[in-house]
């Protein structure tokens, strides 16, 4: 079984740590993964930096201009996570564009994927019916899980097309805006919160998007199996180095 629906059905709520590939500095990024983990991290999405990544908050986008210019790539990265699961066992997820994919070709990268032990992916262009079509059995031919994303304004009709196509849970952006911009939860994203929990999905479904501490945290997780952290994960690396993780983590959990 994928270590993700391993984790998934665990009875404890997921924290999920999102973080850019090759920032601060370009070879931090195992040292990251491992203390992620050590300090009690349920689940790792590692961030493959792109030129123009269209969902990222100035907070990501940053990191991952940053991580580009310490000479992170595709290759770079599989090559710094060839070894990755002789140290660490829960599940990790590359999340990254298209187009780099692409470029190294879809079934190349899942392959590479498969080999050191990726258990999934996260793919904000690739839209649902095109994976459904052309990309699926790629996919799946190398065990890989590919995770989509649903907003305030996906039809209930889109999510249920996407529940049908998904095989380990659901990416719910808790507003229709980029990453790191919103400070907590009004009562409208509860509503959205309330709602999609109300349309019993077969997939289970993780909030990102607005996640920076305890409270929020906690505030998802009542409607959800989890969340994730990225923007306040990336702003405390960058203020206080990778030495503080534990920190971090212990102010959540």
């Amino acid at each position: 079984m994928n270590r993700i629906n391993q984790k998934l059905q665990e009875t404890k709520k997921i924290l999920s740590i999102y973080f850019s590939a090759g920032y601060p500095s370009l070879n931090d990024t195992v040292k990251i993964i491992e203390d992620l983990e050590k300090n009690g991290v349920d689940m790792i999405e590692i961030g493959l930096p792109f030129s123009d990544p269209l969902a990222d908050g100035p907070t990501i986008q940053a990191s991952s201009t940053q991580a580009l210019h310490n000479g992170m790539t595709t290759q770079v990265l599989f090559d710094q996570l060839k070894d990755i699961r002789k140290t660490v066992s829960i599940p990790l997820v590359i999340m990254g564009y298209f187009n780099p994919m692409l470029q190294y070709g879809v079934e190349n990268f899942c392959k590479k994927c498969a080999e050191i032990g990726i258990d999934g992916l996260i793919i904000p262009d690739l839209p649902v019916d095109v994976y459904a079509e052309e990309f699926k059995a790629i996919f799946e031919k190398y065990g890989l899980i590919n995770v989509f994303l649903i907003t305030p304004q996906t039809s209930d009709e889109r999510i249920h097309f996407i529940d049908s196509v998904s095989n380990g849970f659901i990416y719910m952006v808790s507003s229709a805006s980029v990453t790191g911009s919103s400070a907590g939860f009004g009562s409208t994203q509860e509503d959205y919160f309330k709602r999609i929990a109300n349309m019993n999905l077969k997939n289970p479904q993780v909030i990102g998007f607005g996640i920076n501490n305890k409270e929020t945290f906690n505030q998802a997780t009542q409607f959800a199996k989890g969340a994730i952290i990225g923007s306040a994960f990336i702003t405390n690396l960058t203020n206080n180095g990778v030495e503080s993780i534990r920190e971090f983590v212990k102010a959540i959990r």
